[in-house]
């Protein structure tokens, strides 16, 4: 009788383990690659940043260039107070206007904002505003645009009491300085009286010497002050 070998009962040997690094993760994502995970090991080198050159763009010079000539036109035109009408020696149009030759009207305007600035500017200020509460306004006045035969009398006699003027009472004394140097001249009152009617936008007409010396003549005899009533019946 002849047996048959019997077949081996083994059981078979399961494949190698796939590598770690093969393998799908246990949350179903994709591992890192061998080479990948290989380099997580080594340590990183220190990097040292450089710096590129890069082209800048044309249009920013053109830019920067315009705005350079405009601030310098710019400077030229305005800046610290110049004017392109001035040169050195002399700091401004003012100083370069005052020393220009004049005649006529002129003349006697510049003057008279020289006696103006000696007698008057202390009470009526350099703006003709006068001081609140002590002394009237000269700029808008409609006493200092008045009438001529009117204005003249103010400061030859003086005037006291009180006195409207653009629409407030004032009640001050104001001394007579037609009798006193500088403006005892016939010329230089009539110089103070011009520039006062036709500076700070004023629109009086010029008073000549002729009219003061008229009026010096006419009230000779007058020794008191005028008041605001006597004054507002002169034409």
């Amino acid at each position: 009788m002849s047996h048959k070998p019997k077949k081996s009962k083994r059981r078979p040997v399961p494949p190698a383990p796939t590598p770690a690094a093969a393998r799908r993760s246990d949350l179903g994502g994709p591992t890192l690659a061998p080479a990948l995970t290989a380099n997580l090991t080594e340590p990183v080198a220190d990097v040292e940043p450089t710096v590129e050159n890069a082209p800048a763009p044309v249009w920013l010079f053109v830019l920067l260039m315009l705005l350079v000539y405009w601030g310098m036109l710019q400077l030229d035109r305005t800046a610290g107070g110049f004017s392109n009408l001035v040169y050195g020696p002399y700091q401004s149009y003012k100083e370069l206007a005052e020393l220009q030759p004049k005649s006529g009207p002129e003349m006697l305007i510049a003057k008279g904002e020289a006696l103006y600035g000696i007698v008057c500017i202390a009470c009526h200020q350099p703006t003709g505003l006068g001081s609140p509460g002590q002394y009237p306004p000269l700029a808008g006045s409609e006493w200092a645009q008045g009438p001529a035969n009117r204005v003249i009398r103010i400061p030859l006699h003086g005037l006291s009491g009180p006195i409207q003027v653009k629409g407030q009472t004032w009640n001050a004394a104001m001394p007579a300085f037609g009798t006193m140097p500088p403006l005892d001249s016939d010329e230089n009152l009539a110089a103070v009286l011009t520039y006062v009617r036709q500076a700070w936008g004023n629109q009086g007409d010029p008073i000549t010497p002729e009219q003061v010396k008229a009026i010096r003549a006419e009230t000779a005899s007058r020794s008191s002050q005028w008041t605001a009533d006597e004054l507002s019946k002169v034409q």
